[in-house]
């Protein structure tokens, strides 16, 4: 089975990518799903969140309030770190199941669509990496459009992902810079499917 990281920042158009690597006919992992599902209210993700950062973290149903969390650790790189500390080790755990399983099924072409995989570590269960690029400009008018986020809450994410993105430089083994249209974008994406020969 040959497995790809598919990552980039926040607005990049890694999403978009994954539904099309998904068309092509691979099977993809989506790491923030799998993240939301390892603090699901009970879970022991869960109670590392409420222990790390106390009960303010919750909604009215006793769930992590998502966007509360992210305002909190794309603010402050220390209570970033403490986050990931304690979830990615389990997200790890959740995705290399995952792959598992696929390639019981005798799955060919699976994908790891995460945004913090080369600085979480997780690149080393993948073949290749998948970088998607896009300037701070047009990724951020991208998701204040489709998520209704403020221009300066966007640019502060941005801004916090940039190590990560730097990072993953240096271990793509495909860069994709996404400065044009979707349907661009996903010619790119079909031609980089047929020069690796995948099924």
């Amino acid at each position: 089975m040959f497995v790809i990281g598919l990552t980039g920042g926040i607005g990049a158009g890694k999403s978009v990518v994954a539904r099309n690597i998904e068309r092509l006919g691979a099977s993809v992992i989506d790491a923030d799903r799998e993240g939301h599902e390892s603090y699901a209210k009970g879970t022991i993700g869960w109670r590392r969140i409420t222990a790390l950062f106390g009960d303010g973290m919750l909604n009215e149903e006793g769930e992590i309030d998502r966007h509360r969390l992210g305002q909190l650790v794309f603010r402050s790189p220390q209570a970033m770190a403490w986050l990931n500390s304690a979830i990615h080790p389990i997200i790890r755990d959740r995705i290399s199941t995952k792959l598992k399983q696929l390639e019981a099924l005798r799955c060919e072409v699976a994908v790891v669509d995460a945004a913090v995989l080369v600085q979480a570590g997780w690149d080393d269960l993948t073949n290749e990496v998948w970088l998607i690029r896009a300037t701070a400009g047009q990724a951020a008018q991208r998701v204040a459009d489709q998520r209704g986020m403020q221009i300066w809450e966007v640019m502060d994410r941005i801004s916090a992902q940039q190590q990560m993105v730097m990072e993953a430089e240096g271990k793509a083994g495909v860069i994709i810079d996404n400065v044009g249209s979707v349907k661009e974008l996903e010619m790119i994406v079909e031609q980089l499917w047929v020069e690796r020969n995948l099924p």
